[in-house]
């Protein structure tokens, strides 16, 4: 915090004036004030007297803040207050604002009826606030006597219809005017045709502090790093915005993160334009032509690539392919996320990162990972500070402490609610010795019913969310049965020796017509079904448990409502009669239950790739038999853009 009182205004001012004056073009016609000002390289006044300040305070019947004093010592007004004020009152300008824009009902009735009291004393200020501002662009700036920190500070506001956004508020005096020198700046770091670039002390400071700031990012001190580059980036100040923005990505802030001109640059393109189209691809009210405000500057040729990452980005195809040794942990820990085991794929990640070599000198991480739809969802802001946070670059330094995994062990955590209560009712398969890919083989269905909705579901799909998978599975999809349970699965590894396909939205469960797939899954190996309804709200509580091996069902149990029904030799850990007591019990069993099924088979399912990753998906042959002579089903066909039948 700035002692108001001690602070230098007059070096402030002379500074900020000498940096004015450089930055005029020599043929530019200016008004006498501006030439005189040029000439004399000062952009204020003479300074007010005491006895002038003590005349204006009686006037206006307050005491000015202690910082707007001491700038009047200094210079009576000010001209040229960042690019819209073009005159700023001294002694003999500010007056009492007393609602003469009539704004003050306007923005009293924009008031929500929960408005807090600061919100209600912001509307207001049109009411009491003092006016400073004499010449502008239609920009109003007004001190609230109301609005006053401990060191007497009145607050400052600005608004500007224009700028179609709530007023500023600064602190005090001194914090508006620095912002307004940094708008100054800010406005003439990109010279226009015939202006001389903004070269003197602040932006040698700046430019100084940026480069430094890249370093320490190298370093893993992105911590100390980023307030340097925001503030560079605030004055306008080349390749600030550009390292600034691959530091905020990494730690998951995707709001008007474009990279600046960096994402122009073709050495940098296959590093930042995936994660800058990922943003588009992922909010799709926005209008692609958007794109090309954030490649302003970029050549057609690379707009073309942007574009066409952007498609393959939306098709999920986009493969973050780097080279050299980081590459080769790539492609590892590609294969280990396609699977489930994204702590693994992290970890393989992150011990690779002193392999990885920036693009060019302005590149400060890989970027590129986090729009390839496998690895992608490995980001999480601690595992963003822990990349940010480890040397890399060729530079050198301490490592960070590692982030724990987002994997529990075992299968309990099924058993625990989950955002919105969604993970009520589930069923999985778990097979032994078996890879994921293989078990299409034993489970699926040949008739067809892929994840696309046409396809054969004995083929695994590409990855995708569980979601993407079911909406893609009903795309044009005409007919359903109340006898046909083909469930749309996704699969992956399940520690140890285990493969696993889970189904999150599983149809009801029909006891008297279940068939459980442990057989057809354990053929010359053991294999596992489960199925769980014990909080799913809706009829009666259930659990399945069916166990396999060699093709041959060895023993199960059902559990309904009270009853359970057993066959086969069940092992003491998995008997039933430890878990369920009274049927009001039965949602408490469940995670004893799979705590049991975990320690009997040393299983896991990994939660991070099942709620938030992409895994392979197929669609398994119907977990009921068909109906029997007498039994009755409904079938119901859907012919869009006409009335359905049932039959």
């Amino acid at each position: 915090m700035t002692d108001t009182t001690t602070f230098d205004w007059r070096s402030f001012l002379l500074g900020w004036s000498a940096e004015w004056a450089d930055s005029l073009p020599a043929d530019e016609t200016r008004g006498e004030d501006d030439e005189t000002a040029r000439r004399e390289r000062w952009l204020g006044f003479p300074p007010a007297s005491e006895a002038r300040i003590t005349a204006m305070e009686e006037r206006l019947g307050r005491r000015m803040p202690p910082s707007y004093r001491e700038f009047l010592k200094v210079s009576d007004g000010w001209r040229h207050a960042g690019g819209f004020v073009w005159l700023l009152a001294g002694t003999a300008g500010a007056r009492w604002h007393d609602d003469a824009s009539g704004l003050a009902d306007t923005f009293e009735e924009c008031l929500d009826e929960d408005a807090g009291p600061r919100e209600r004393r912001e509307a207001s200020v049109w009411r009491r606030g003092l006016q400073l501002d004499v010449e502008s662009d239609a920009l109003y700036v007004l001190m609230d006597p109301e609005d006053v920190d401990d060191d007497g500070e009145w607050a400052v506001y600005t608004w500007a219809g224009w700028r179609a956004a709530p007023p500023r508020r600064y602190g005090g005096f001194l914090a508006f005017m620095r912002d307004m020198h940094r708008e100054f700046h800010a406005l003439r770091s990109r010279p226009r045709d015939g202006e001389p670039p903004l070269v003197n002390d602040t932006t040698r400071r700046l430019d100084a502090q940026v480069e430094a700031a890249r370093l320490e990012a190298l370093r893993g001190d992105w911590e100390r790093a980023l307030p340097a580059l925001e503030e560079a980036t605030g004055y306008g100040r080349p390749r600030a915005a550009g390292l600034r923005d691959q530091i905020r990505r990494l730690l998951g802030q995707t709001y008007m993160v474009s990279f600046d001109d960096l994402v122009a640059d073709p050495r940098y393109a296959a590093e930042l334009l995936p994660p800058l189209v990922a943003e588009q691809a992922a909010h799709s009210y926005r209008d692609d032509s958007t794109l090309r405000f954030s490649l302003r500057g970029a050549s057609e040729q690379l707009v073309s690539l942007a574009y066409a990452t952007l498609d393959r980005v939306r098709a999920g195809t986009y493969r973050y392919a780097p080279g050299g040794p980081f590459g080769e942990a790539v492609r590892r820990a590609r294969e280990l996320a396609r699977w489930g085991d994204t702590d693994a794929a992290w970890s393989t990640l992150r011990d690779a990162l002193p392999l990885w070599e920036p693009l060019g000198p302005d590149h400060l991480a890989p970027l590129g990972w986090v729009a390839d739809p496998l690895l992608g969802p490995l980001l999480t802001p601690e595992r963003g500070r822990e990349l940010l946070s480890t040397p890399r670059g060729g530079q050198t330094g301490e490592r960070p402490e590692t982030t724990e995994g987002l994997d529990p062990d075992g299968l309990a955590w099924l058993a625990e609610p989950d955002p919105g209560n969604h993970r009520r009712c589930y069923r999985f398969v778990l097979v032994e010795d078996v890879e994921p890919d293989e078990l299409p083989a034993r489970l699926a269905d040949e008739s067809g019913g892929g994840a696309d909705g046409d396809g054969d579901g004995s083929v695994l799909s590409e990855p995708m969310t569980f979601w993407e998978a079911r909406h893609r599975a009903l795309e044009g999809r005409t007919e359903f049965s109340s006898y046909d349970d083909r469930a749309l699965v996704v699969v992956g590894r399940a520690g140890g020796r285990w493969s696993f396909a889970f189904d999150a939205e599983p149809a009801p469960f029909i006891g008297e017509r279940f068939v459980s797939p442990a057989a057809a899954a354990g053929a010359g190996t053991r294999a596992v079904v489960v199925w769980s309804g014990l909080r799913t709200g809706v009829g009666e509580p259930f659990f399945h448990l069916s166990v396999a091996e060699d093709g041959a069902e060895r023993y199960a149990f059902t559990y309904v409502g009270g009853d359970v029904r057993r066959s086969g030799e069940i092992p003491p850990a998995l008997d039933p009669d430890r878990f369920f007591g009274r049927p009001e019990d039965a949602a408490g069993a469940e995670r004893s239950l799979l705590a049991a099924i975990t320690e009997e088979f040393g299983v896991r399912l990994p939660r991070h790739a099942l709620v938030s990753g992409r895994l392979p998906t197929f669609t398994t042959r119907s977990w009921t038999r068909p109906p029997r002579d007498g039994e009755t089903y409904a079938v119901i066909r859907m012919r869009y853009g006409s009335e359905f039948s049932a039959g």
